[in-house]
């Protein structure tokens, strides 16, 4: 976020995030594989940018963690090796049936 400000690029790449897992759902992407797709739409899309944006949607709900069977140490697994899933709030929000205050620009 730009000094606490919620900008116009933070709430489409929130929406393309959600947009991106509910295409796929109940399938999971790992986050390294979503920063990929979303780098076509925005080609200066830093990692940290990324993980910011992925962290505000799993503390709001709207996606999950899924855990691999290979994961031995869910804590110590890279940002980048995790793997998310749309939940049933973020698949609303995609949707545009739920309004969400860090959604709207």
């Amino acid at each position: 976020m730009a000094h606490g400000r919620l900008t116009p690029e933070i709430v489409r790449v929130r929406s393309e995030i959600l947009v991106a897992l509910r295409m796929i759902y109940p399938a999971a992407l790992r986050s390294e594989q979503l920063l990929r797709s979303l780098l076509s739409v925005f080609p200066t899309l830093e990692w940290q940018h990324l993980k910011r944006e992925l962290y505000y949607l799993l503390e709001k709900g709207h996606i999950q963690r899924v855990i691999a069977g290979s994961e031995t140490e869910q804590r110590l697994t890279p940002w980048r090796k995790r793997w998310f899933r749309i939940t049933a709030i973020g698949k609303e929000v995609a949707e545009s049936m739920l309004d969400d205050g860090g959604m709207d620009s």
